[in-house]
């Protein structure tokens, strides 16, 4: 059974690390910053396995080279950005699967363009490593790629068992719901996870991960195709609006503007 604990960097940024019980290694995901990790693995007398990066954005690869330096290891990473990143040994594309022997776990690659072009995700179980494609009540801004792109990578982490869990690269999700209920403001799934996110943040307690599920329930740019969510983005765009990609833009390019 795999664990995934948090490490918290920069200014909201959490940088995740997959363990196995029993096992002295673990997997890295996209350490954005090299320092808060050094400590935890100091803390918990652990070494690094391997480094998993989702995109090329500097607050998900800035503190590779200070660990790689005192904690050598395999980088995976998306192959069409590992010339920018650099450190990347292991190129990665849709479709590709991996084996981490250390954790007894194999992982599937899924390509998700948009916030970057290159930008993967990671699948192993029910564990979905999103990168900063998807977050809880929300998703990445449509940096690189189009509109279209993004709607059709999330609509590829939509078709994934409701039950997976997802971890995304922020803690963007009170944010992100607020912006939620103004879609939605009579959805109470919306209400009932604004709720419990704020439970945690209260606590100090992280806000990640969701399951797929609840995002299905929640977030709206899972929900394109759901005819409340429809009828606001056409109301906002001034026109009927069907296509997907086309919903999608207009809820982005809300958000952005929010």
């Amino acid at each position: 059974m795999l664990e995934i604990n948090y490490v918290p960097a920069l200014t909201d940024n959490y940088i995740w690390i997959v363990a196995r019980p029993g096992s002295r290694l673990v997997a890295v995901v996209d350490p954005g910053e090299a320092e808060p990790v050094k400590q935890w693995l100091s803390a918990h007398d652990l070494s690094v396995g391997a480094y998993l990066i989702t995109h090329h954005h500097g607050d998900h690869v800035g503190g590779l080279d200070g660990l790689l330096a005192e904690h050598p290891a395999p980088v995976y990473g998306p192959a069409t950005e590992a010339d920018t990143i650099g450190q990347v040994d292991h190129r990665l594309a849709g479709g590709d699967m991996f084996s981490l022997e250390f954790l007894d776990a194999a992982f599937s690659v899924i390509d998700v363009p948009g916030h970057t072009l290159g930008h993967i995700a990671l699948v192993t179980g029910d564990i979905l490593l999103a990168g900063d494609a998807l977050f809880r009540g929300g998703c990445g801004r449509v940096f690189e790629g189009t509109h279209a792109q993004m709607q059709a990578s999330l609509a590829r982490l939509r078709a994934l068992p409701e039950t997976t869990r997802v971890y995304g690269g922020h803690e963007y999700t009170q944010k992100n719901l607020a912006f939620a209920q103004t879609v939605e403001p009579d959805n109470a799934a919306i209400r009932e996870a604004i709720d419990t996110v704020d439970a945690l943040r209260r606590e100090g307690k992280p806000s990640l991960p969701s399951t797929l599920g609840e995002e299905i329930r929640t977030n709206p740019f899972l929900r394109w195709d759901v005819e409340p969510v429809r009828r606001v983005a056409s109301q906002r765009a001034g026109r009927e609006l069907i296509n997907p990609g086309e919903i999608f833009a207009v809820l982005r390019d809300w958000k952005d503007a929010s």
